[in-house]
């Protein structure tokens, strides 16, 4: 961090930093007292996925769009096949299904474990980072370690790897894993479970700044299990739509200062998605374990303090924890694999939930099951007019702090989101600028 006084103005910049994936700066205007802009800029560089995928077969999508993160890659595999699979009006069998829900348990976990415990936790604990965190608490850190390594194995098993996986396919699978791995799962998921409750312990003591915000909240419904791989999409104030309508009423615009899109229901109402969302519109779902720890951490929904996302994330640990025991429990392989898929003109829309929120694909196809054109809404692009609410009331509260502090608290409440702008390492450089 660097300090920097000129006559007329106080300007405070934060160097990038790791903790987000990503790069982007943040920029905030103070005059007389009053924030004037609050700004995320992102400008890593544009991927272009959705043009690489044109001229290509549909079920090379999933390969293909998991390359644009190494962190949630079954996301994008996932959301490629819905929407892949409803252009074509493939139905996929129960056991398929439960196979999917059980890779994308593994990358929830490793991907909040790594978020809760690595990225996020510092900020609450006054580390700069988790060397620092592991010297101040060595257990909690070796917990996350262990979480995380329990979902990479799952993805190891089910998907072929724990990074990019190379065997989910259009359909299904491309060879079903022997149910004897999968049971080998049991035993270390079980001592996972006790690993995310103590998770949610720790991290429900944190100090929480007071702050609250009216969020739109938006994200899958479950049908009668928390919603992850599947589900209807709906939003706090009566939303209730299939992953076809809901791709027609997201309408993102291209903003100068940034390489992300920003979206906006209707084109004018911005929203949240993610766990906060996800525990505002599917609460009752959690069971067990999961929602015992939710009680006991003193959360209630809707909860409205993005701060307490930590806390929530912890939650969904638990929860993915619990049902990737229930499933490796039940697991049959299925036979076969994968379902037959005839390729067919038409359009297809397909919605998950990635560990930071809800992600939408549509694929229009040609008769021969060619792409003509690709539609990917990530969860960053849908979060970031309302992160930038979030700042600007941080900011707003934050004045009477100096500029370490508010830089500080800047960038905890970017991280709250857990952004994945890319799968690059550092994200924030904040400047604020007083008059």
């Amino acid at each position: 961090m660097t300090h920097r006084i000129e006559p007329g103005d106080r300007t405070v910049q934060i160097n990038p930093l790791a903790r987000v994936e990503g790069e982007g700066a943040l920029r905030v205007e103070l005059r007389d007292g009053t924030v004037r802009t609050v700004e995320l800029d992102i400008f890593e560089p544009p991927r272009f996925f959705e043009a690489l995928v044109r001229g290509r077969r549909g079920d090379e999508a999933p390969d293909i769009t998991a390359r644009i993160c190494g962190i949630c890659p079954v996301a994008y595999e996932l959301s490629a096949c819905a929407a892949v699979e409803d252009a074509f009006g493939v139905a996929v069998s129960p056991e398929i299904r439960a196979l999917r829900r059980l890779l994308y348990c593994g990358e929830w976990i490793q991907s909040h474990a790594l978020h809760v415990v690595l990225l996020h936790a510092p900020d609450f604990l006054g580390c700069e980072d988790a060397v620092q965190l592991a010297a101040l608490d060595r257990a909690a850190v070796e917990r996350g370690l262990r979480l995380k390594r329990i979902g990479n194995r799952i993805m190891e098993v089910v998907g072929g790897r724990a990074i990019h996986p190379v065997n989910v396919r259009v359909g299904g699978f491309y060879r079903a894993p022997p149910a004897a791995a999968v049971q080998a799962l049991a035993e270390p998921l079980a001592r996972a479970i006790e690993d995310a409750l103590a998770t949610v312990r720790w991290v429900a003591a944190f100090d929480f700044p007071d702050l609250e915000a009216d969020y739109r909240f938006v994200g899958l419904r479950g049908d009668g299990a928390y919603p992850i791989e599947a589900g209807r999409i709906v939003s706090s104030d009566g939303l209730d739509l299939d992953a076809r309508a809901f791709e027609r009423r997201v309408v993102e615009e291209q903003v100068l200062r940034s390489t992300a899109l920003h979206a906006r229901l209707d084109g004018r109402l911005p929203y949240l998605t993610g766990p906060l969302a996800r525990f505002a519109l599917n609460h009752d779902l959690l069971d067990g374990p999961a929602r015992t720890a939710a009680t006991e951490a003193g959360l209630v929904a809707p909860c409205r303090n993005p701060f307490r996302s930590i806390v929530v994330r912890a939650v969904e640990i638990v929860a993915a924890c619990v049902e990737a025991l229930r499933l490796v429990d039940a697991y049959r392989p299925p036979d076969p694999a994968a379902v037959a898929v005839a390729p067919r003109a038409g359009t297809g829309c397909g919605a998950t939930e990635a560990p930071r929120g809800l992600l939408l694909h549509r694929y229009d196809l040609d008769e021969t099951g060619v792409i003509r054109s690709c539609r990917i809404v990530p969860p960053t692009s849908q979060n970031q007019l309302t992160i930038e609410d979030d700042l600007r009331r941080v900011v707003e509260s934050g004045l009477h702090l100096g500029d370490r502090e508010l830089g500080w608290r800047c960038e905890q409440a970017v991280r709250n989101h857990d952004p994945c702008i890319s799968c690059a390492a550092h994200f924030l450089r904040l400047e604020v600028d007083r008059r």
